[in-house]
């Protein structure tokens, strides 16, 4: 496994991290997901553990805690050789101050946390969103608090825009506090806003990206065939896919590049698509999931070797977007910004 820094810091984390969001499923949402318990939760961690892959993410919302509960279960004897990621934001319950980056909250939800992990400690704390109800310096002083403490090794956020993370490391700046090293952001070859803007930011500031929904909930996997129906028991036919709908032929012209790699590589649909996101600059760990041990090993085995340049290439201009304003204006007077070009070079 090749192991990356996260961001500006010293720490080193796994080309490849695993997302336990699957574990639990008790939720008519997270169900959608996965459902695996203790025993085939153990089996993944234990094929990631073998494979290099030891840094494991989860968050208190998945499965309202039911996740987390199931990773610390199948990590007991052996927490001092992998890596925990674990977020909070979003609403655990109907407690008024039960939601938020306030520093009620986050105290809270980081003690409830340990609990269900069984540990002592947070190698990465993640702002699952941003809360513009709550201060920034409230939200970091708060943070700051917790590394300095023990508690929490590293600091990153999630589904921020470029002003909430550049706010936020400003602030950080400004007291001496420790600041967002990682942005775990959605990003795949069916969703490449991520390069507009925050990924310009993420080179300029050293924030590491911890990629989520690298293959688009299953599109970029290798099932999704034109002409063919969507494959029954995936979460895009449950209805459990993140973000505005993708049309189809959108979504086939890129499946048909991958096919054509595919069969150049001898590697698989999903392997190429995760090798692509490998490639990119910020991108400190690409986190995948999976529901069985077929489409763990399938995963893990995008690593340990790259596509070419006319295939990263061929990839770059049959996933390229049309951009939004500012961007597409910046593009226009790359002598001056050079980050602004497809490719980000």
């Amino acid at each position: 496994m090749e192991y990356r820094l996260l961001g500006g810091s010293g720490f080193m984390v796994p080309a490849l991290s695993f997302g336990t969001g699957t574990f639990g499923g008790n939720h008519p949402f997270f169900g959608k997901w996965g459902k695996s318990d203790v025993a085939e939760a153990r089996r993944l961690v234990d094929i990631c553990m073998e494979a290099g892959a030891n840094l494991f993410d989860t968050a208190d919302i998945y499965s309202f805690g039911q996740s987390e509960e199931i990773l610390g279960e199948v990590i007991q004897g052996r927490r001092d050789q992998l890596y925990i990621s674990t977020k909070a934001t979003f609403r655990m319950s109907d407690e008024p101050n039960d939601v938020g980056n306030s520093r009620v909250h986050i105290i809270k939800s980081v003690e409830a946390s340990l609990r269900r992990l069984k540990t002592d400690y947070i190698d990465i704390y993640t702002m699952h969103g941003f809360d513009a109800r709550t201060d920034v310096e409230e939200t970091l002083r708060a943070l700051d608090m917790l590394v300095q403490s023990g508690k929490v090794r590293f600091l990153a956020c999630s589904n921020f825009s470029g002003w909430h993370l550049m706010k936020s490391l400003a602030i950080s700046e400004k007291y001496g506090w420790a600041r967002y090293m990682a942005h775990q952001a959605h990003y795949s070859l069916l969703r490449r806003e991520y390069e507009w803007e925050l990924m310009p930011l993420a080179l300029d500031q050293r924030v590491g990206t911890l990629v989520w929904g690298p293959l688009s909930q299953g599109r970029l996997s290798g099932r999704f065939r034109r002409g063919q129906p969507i494959p029954d028991g995936s979460r895009v036919a449950q209805g459990a896919a993140e973000g505005p709908p993708i049309s189809d032929e959108w979504l086939y012209s890129v499946v048909d590049v991958l096919d054509a790699i595919s069969q150049e590589t001898g590697k698989t649909v999903s392997q190429v698509s995760l090798n692509w996101l490998l490639q990119r600059p910020t991108i400190s760990s690409v986190i995948i999931g999976a529901r069985t041990e077929a489409q763990l090993l399938d995963n893990l085995g995008a690593v340990g070797w790259n596509l070419t340049p006319e295939q990263v290439a061929r990839l770059d201009a049959v996933s390229e977007l049309d951009t939004i304003y500012p961007y597409w204006h910046q593009r226009g007077f790359q002598e001056r910004n050079p980050v602004a070009t497809p490719l980000y070079k």
